[in-house]
């Protein structure tokens, strides 16, 4: 038996068949679809925009549909006729700019199907698949109604789709729960819309405090929002509520505005009552006792403007001196403890030199007694004085502060007796016997008493032979008589013989 093989089985069948093929396809694509149709077009009467007042009065298909390869697409095709759409996508505000914006690639024939007949409706938003949230209202969290049956546009749009029955929020949310609705409608409005987006920002699950300036801690985080936000009912309502204390806490303000509005310089939100400010932002600081001092003890009455910042106005009642040593506390005391006092001598008239330093207060401020204290040494030192005032009472002369016992140094040139030659080496009680100061006699013969080999014969003026230098030895300064006798001698030398070659046995008269 002969093989018999089909012609459109060969290759130049098949070749011829795929030409054909696609010839059809592109005149089909060419000719914008004229060789077949998905069905009617809407034959709905409106508005006469680009020539027709329906879409069943378009004859030709290429004036809604376009070839691949064309650089216009169909919704370029629906802007040429509905104008007015165009102008709205253009416009955020409005519903097409508003989807336009947030779905730019959405094609028109999304929401407005065609084909589907002359009588059917030319927008269909295919139950919850419409862009909700291009338009500032988002479904994720209506999903399901009260009773929960899933939601269907009309639940909210009885009279269309561009139409939104205000109360629709209420009726709802009252089947919910009734007694918060009532609460909420009375502190923020009926008009739901504009605080809410039904993500929902403002629920406790979405919405949190901590992304915000105005942080919600201590007693401000079991607030009810109204306390607040009190008569809110915008997103720009809730936005300008003021975020300072003293708004809020002007009424519980005690000090009635003496201490500024700035309440968090004392209050924190944890307890309005557990007050501390930081007084080293003031002028007067808080340091040693004074740190641990109540506000109330130095503020009376809860005034803190004006308060008195010197140490008389609280410690006048501590001032044991009763005003003798003035206003000025500090002078002495310190902040680390009133009886921890310490006075600067150096700033008063009397220095605390030498052995003074060492002394204590009371030792001379008897009684607490600061002023008109004596300065002068005898006032303290008259117990001390071993001369019993013979020297007067400038005991400074002789003492110094160094030690009343410490070296004495008087000036005898200032009594007319200098201590000059042998009398410097001399110590005071070798002529002050006794202590005894004034009333001496500066005649050598009160300390040299007349030797016995003079026999008198020289006088009692012992400066005509001796000096300051030395007792020893002396040089006789008078006219000598004669050996011859008589008076009124020469006064010659004799060959410069010593007194004791002619006076060997210390006779001087015959």
């Amino acid at each position: 038996m002969q093989n018999t093989k089909f012609g459109c089985l060969t290759s130049t069948g098949l070749i011829a068949t795929l030409i054909t093929f696609f010839a059809i396809v592109g005149v089909a694509f060419a000719g914008g679809s004229q060789m077949f149709s998905a069905g009617d077009l809407n034959a709905k009467s409106g508005d006469a925009l680009g020539g027709v007042n329906a879409h069943a009065q378009i004859s030709a298909c290429s004036a809604c549909h376009t070839a691949p390869w064309d650089a216009a697409v169909m919704a370029d095709r629906c802007m040429d006729c509905h104008a007015d759409i165009r102008g709205q996508m253009a416009d955020a505000n409005q519903l097409h700019g508003a989807i336009a914006k947030n779905n730019p690639n959405l094609a028109c024939r999304a929401c407005h199907p065609e084909h589907r007949g002359a009588s059917a409706a030319l927008t269909d938003l295919g139950g919850n698949n419409f862009p909700h949230e291009a338009l500032g209202f988002s479904l994720n969290g209506h999903q399901k109604m009260a009773s929960g049956a899933a939601f269907t546009c009309k639940d909210c749009h009885q009279d269309g789709a561009a139409k939104f029955a205000l109360n629709t929020c209420d009726t709802c949310h009252r089947q919910l729960d009734a007694a918060f609705m009532d609460t909420h409608v009375l502190a923020y409005g009926a008009s739901c819309l504009a605080c809410h987006d039904g993500a929902d920002r403002f629920s406790k699950k979405n919405f949190t405090h901590t992304a915000f300036t105005f942080k919600l801690d201590g007693k401000h985080a079991a607030l009810e929002c109204s306390k607040c936000h009190l008569g809110a009912h915008t997103v720009a309502d809730f936005q300008s509520a003021p975020q300072d204390c003293y708004s809020c806490h002007q009424k519980d303000d005690k000090h009635q505005g003496k201490f500024g509005t700035d309440c968090a310089a004392c209050h924190n939100p944890s307890n309005w009552s557990d007050a501390k400010f930081d007084h080293n932002l003031a002028a007067f600081k808080l340091d040693g006792k004074h740190a641990d001092v109540k506000c109330e003890q130095c503020h009376i009455n809860g005034v803190f403007k004006g308060t008195p910042q010197d140490c008389y106005s609280c410690h006048q009642k501590d001032d044991k001196h009763n005003g003798q040593f003035g206003k000025s506390c500090e002078t002495c005391h310190n902040p680390s403890g009133w009886g921890d006092a310490k006075f600067d001598h150096n700033l008063a008239a009397f220095k605390l030199d030498g052995k003074h330093a060492d002394v204590k207060c009371e030792q001379c401020h008897i009684n607490g007694v600061f002023k008109g204290t004596p300065q002068d040494c005898y006032s303290c030192h008259q117990k001390d004085d071993k001369h019993n005032g013979s020297n007067g009472t400038d005991c400074s002369a002789c003492h110094n502060t160094k030690g009343w016992g410490d070296v004495v140094s008087f000036d005898h040139g200032s009594v007319n007796f200098p201590l000059n030659g042998g009398h410097a080496s001399v110590t005071c009680d070798q002529c002050h016997k006794g202590g005894v100061f004034t009333g001496l006699s500066t005649n050598c013969s009160t300390c040299h008493a007349d030797p016995a080999f003079h026999a008198g014969a020289f006088g009692g003026d012992c400066s005509s032979c001796h000096t300051i230098a030395a007792w020893s030895p002396a040089q006789f300064n008078v006219s000598h008589p004669e050996p011859s006798g008589g008076e009124g001698g020469s006064g010659v030398n004799h060959g410069g013989a010593s007194c004791r070659q002619c006076h060997p046995s210390t006779v001087f008269q015959n």
